[in-house]
């Protein structure tokens, strides 16, 4: 059994799309693979087949490794509900909240949890290829750490630090991410991997070499800038990844960005249709303007609708239904266009008025919903996942809508991920399109949504075994770090 742990310069060093490609690359050699990441910060999720819930990018990982995701693969999620809280999810459930101050110290049983999910799934797969999180570097927080170094310590996992160079300075942060660790950290530090890089690489070449010098580490490759190319982004949207070439008129769609915006990949499916325009936004003119506006799913329902308030996007979003122009809501976004709220659960704000654009009432209770629904529109079937405290009792609608409802332009459902149904998304779309007096209409020979997710998953592998070193990286895998690793001064203690 083996395993390997890919670590990064920075957050967004792009960590989670090589450890896709390499879960894919050995995967296409019959490895029997497993993605895995301790810890995860982000409210971008899913529910796996057994009703656990994961970070969306392990689970599109596992998908990149070609087996089922399920919760082992990312045993604790931290869903930030405030700058100073977090929903902790353990091994697929809710386990309580984490405050702020508590991060540093209190997480020990969180990580005998991740150590137990890490041996259980290098009991069954061939290799367990490990995503840090943020930097090793945060020395801060090293002493309860059970994702980066901690996690490496513990199984003796060879590191690879990945940087990104086209933010600038990659060659000084990789440098002083190893200076910064203590010696015992260094010594399982075994290789740099250079990504998003555009130009001659032997331009490069000269500081790659020095790089080498100083640390005693090799360059294993150096990834190229990978047009529409990204994963299921842990932080922010990132629909602007899927944007395709219009074949007509487009459609211009605007998702509002809640401060605590969550599983707003829905939005991606929409970006990837052709001559469809996503914009992010907090601005109510670009709102008033847009054919359609989604306000997507909140892991802070009632404190995000209190921010679309204060920036008059509620005003913005009321005149258009009143128009007749599309808005849609997803989950939380869903639950803001009803009429009132009772939330003694998520915010404890007890009872608050929605913005009144659905005849509906929200209800928060403490047990979370987890499912895998599925079911039809106009006859389009569509599979689709559910995750939310918040229950919406409907009183009356013109049509229904999934689970939910429309009335007049106004639509709304609780299911996320129904828009990569690629039937269901096109002929709403187009319902849309009509709504808002667009003449757009589906490309005919647009792949779906799911094609254009393997293809992307197919490039990041292209690229590992076009760029990378491999057959160094299959004796880090088979052998483990090297033993004989200089030290790079100063280190701590």
């Amino acid at each position: 059994m083996s395993g390997l742990l890919i670590a990064g310069t920075t957050s967004d060093a792009g960590k989670s799309l090589v450890t896709a490609g390499v879960c894919r690359w050995l995967a296409r050699q019959g490895v029997r693979v497993a993605p895995f990441k301790a810890q995860n910060m982000s409210n971008n999720s899913m529910v796996c087949a057994d009703g656990a819930e994961i970070g969306r990018a392990q689970w599109l990982q596992a998908r990149a490794a070609r087996v089922e995701p399920e919760a082992a693969m990312n045993p604790v999620l931290l869903k930030p509900g405030s700058d100073r809280r977090s929903h902790v999810v353990a091994l697929g459930k809710p386990f309580g909240t984490l405050e702020a101050g508590e991060y540093a110290t209190g997480r020990a049983g969180l990580a005998e949890i991740a150590f137990a999910a890490y041996e259980d799934l290098s009991s069954r797969y061939d290799v367990v290829v490990c995503e840090g999180a943020g930097s090793p570097a945060e020395i801060n927080l090293r002493g309860g750490d059970y994702v980066n170094l901690g996690l490496a310590r513990r199984f003796g996992l060879p590191v690879l630090v990945v940087g990104d160079i086209d933010r600038g300075g990659v060659l000084a942060a990789m440098f002083g991410t190893l200076a910064l660790l203590s010696a015992e950290d260094q010594a399982l530090v075994a290789g740099w991997v250079v990504n998003k890089f555009r130009g001659d690489v032997g331009l490069l070449r000269p500081g790659l070499d020095s790089l080498e010098k100083v640390t005693g580490r090799p360059v294993l490759g150096v990834l190229p800038w990978l047009d529409r190319v990204w994963i299921d982004s842990e932080d922010a949207l990132a629909a602007a990844g899927w944007r395709r070439e219009a074949h007509g008129p487009g459609l211009r769609v605007a998702v509002v960005r809640f401060p605590r915006a969550s599983n707003a990949t829905d939005v991606d499916a929409l970006a990837a249709e052709p001559g469809v325009t996503v914009t992010l936004t907090a601005d109510p003119d670009t709102v008033a303007a847009a054919d359609v506006v989604v306000l997507p799913g909140s892991r802070a329902t009632v404190d995000d609708l209190a921010w679309l308030r204060d920036r008059g996007l509620d005003t913005a979003v009321a005149a258009r239904a009143a128009a007749g122009r599309p808005v849609l809501g997803i989950c939380g976004g869903y639950q803001m266009l009803a009429e009132s709220i009772v939330d003694d659960v998520e915010s404890g704000a007890g009872a608050v008025p929605g913005l009144g654009l659905l005849p509906a009432r929200v209800t928060f209770a403490a047990e979370k919903v987890l499912a895998r629904p599925s079911g039809d529109w106009r006859g389009n079937r569509v599979d689709a996942y559910e995750i939310h405290h918040g229950s919406v009792t409907m009183a009356s609608a013109q049509e229904s809508f999934l689970d939910g409802a429309r009335r007049g332009a106004v639509w709304g459902t609780m299911w996320h991920g129904a828009f990569e149904n690629d039937a269901f998304r096109r002929a709403w779309l187009t319902e849309a399109a009509a709504q808002a007096g667009v003449a757009w209409t589906p490309a005919a020979d647009a792949p779906g949504f799911a094609e254009l997710r393997e293809e992307m998953l197919e490039k990041l592998a292209d690229a590992i075994g076009e760029h990378l070193d491999t057959a160094a990286l299959r004796t880090l895998l088979d052998r483990g770090a090297p033993t004989d690793l200089p030290f790079v001064p100063p280190g701590v203690p």
